[in-house]
């Protein structure tokens, strides 16, 4: 029943940030643990970071690790991808999810609910 749609992606050089937004339709956003995913041109989708429910536990891909955060505001009904020192092979489309159960979180099929994705590309 919920619905997303994410933006905040664009054209940026290395080095250089965006801030990723996923903003949630309905008034059970807070129910759900919310989950990034990227998928590159030729490549399978990849998992980029998770969050839970109440925002207090979060977890990364070793490849993004340190250089992006991902956060929650369940009263705003959004989710959050900070993206900082961008490399081109962060060069994807950004997808968000939600999923009400997470057995594994870097797994795709722990999520029920998806984006339709925006597109970040990092230019050297």
């Amino acid at each position: 029943q919920v619905q997303l749609v994410e933006s905040g992606g664009g054209l940026v050089q290395a080095g250089e940030s965006l801030r990723l937004s996923c903003a949630a339709s309905g008034r059970t956003f807070g129910v759900y643990a919310m989950g990034w995913f990227r998928q590159a041109p030729g490549k399978e989708r990849e998992f980029v970071a998770v969050i839970n429910r109440s925002g207090g536990t979060t977890s990364y891909a070793e490849t993004v690790k340190g250089r992006f955060t991902i956060s929650r505001d369940n009263a705003k009904n959004t989710g959050y991808l900070q993206m900082n020192s961008l490399k081109p092979e962060d060069t994807a489309v950004y997808y968000c999810a939600l999923s009400g159960i997470l057995t594994a979180p870097w797994a795709q099929r722990s999520y029920a609910y998806w984006g339709q994705g925006t597109q970040v590309t990092v230019s050297s």
